[in-house]
């Protein structure tokens, strides 16, 4: 297992859509941050912006990660077959051996079936490719669905395990690893805290720093290697909004250095 980071530990400082920070960090930019944190990998996901898969932009992504030994994890939004078969491309233009995916894209919501269809339409697109779809945990399907759609392709899919996701399904950590663990080809290790409103009228979830929240890092981790899974754990940071962006930027950047000195705990260089 080797620690990570991804364009989602900065979430702020990239923006999303038309919200952008005038500076906004770009891949190459965090290629740079990996190497001054000393991570080994980081994972390019849908918040980056479209100019980010040009073609000039992903030979220049490619080059970079070679030149200073990060390697490149993919991520995509959406599942539609066309869509997936040009982010396989891509994934194995920088070397990534997964593509991350989430699969429900603004109002296409796939079911479990058409899921299924999707992922059996792209899979020699993926034999050939050598990479395998990393099937992340949202907020809308059950664990036991996720993890019934993987099983039916053992040689192209899996499942990138989200460790707070799946609260919105009404699923917390403990589910989630047990069920998914035994698909899990990616980790995105995201640290929480439920908290209760002043008013004592209801709980909220929020994100942590890595080990400075309520999840159980060593048996998460145990957990994985108990089910023989060596996957790459990615730091996925939820920072509250402060009061300006600069604020906020400066934060999430604290709670990355903070997570990674947390994590060499348990994941050493």
């Amino acid at each position: 297992m080797r620690l990570g980071i991804s364009s989602y530990t900065y979430g702020w400082a990239v923006g999303a859509g038309d919200d952008r920070p005038a500076d906004a960090i770009t891949a190459t930019g965090l290629i740079d941050q990996a190497v001054r944190m000393g991570v080994g990998v980081l994972q390019i996901a849908d918040n980056l912006p479209e100019s980010t898969y040009a073609p000039a932009s992903v030979a220049e992504i490619a080059r970079r990660a070679r030149q200073s030994g990060v390697a490149i994890e993919l991520g995509a939004r959406g599942s539609a077959p066309d869509h997936l078969r040009r982010f396989i491309a891509l994934a194995r233009q920088v070397g990534s051996p997964i593509l991350r995916i989430v699969t429900d894209k603004g109002s296409d919501e796939p079911s479990e079936a058409e899921i299924v269809e999707r992922l059996a339409a792209v899979g020699e697109d993926c034999r050939a490719a050598g990479v395998v779809i990393a099937i992340e945990n949202h907020d809308r399907l059950k664990s036991v669905a996720l993890a019934r759609i993987v099983a039916q392709f053992p040689t192209h899919a899996g499942i990138c395990l989200d460790t707070v996701n799946s609260f919105g399904a009404l699923e917390g950590p403990e589910v989630v690893v047990e069920t998914l663990g035994p698909y899990a080809v990616n980790l995105h290790l995201k640290d929480f805290a439920v908290v209760r409103y002043p008013s004592m009228f209801g709980f909220r979830i929020e994100g942590r720093p890595a080990g400075a929240g309520m999840l159980n890092i060593p048996w998460l981790l145990g957990r994985l290697a108990a089910f023989g899974r060596d996957c790459n754990a990615i730091i996925e940071l939820w920072p509250l909004q402060e009061a300006t962006r600069a604020e906020s930027i400066r934060k999430e950047a604290e709670w990355a250095e903070a997570s990674v000195r947390a994590l060499r705990r348990w994941i050493p260089a």
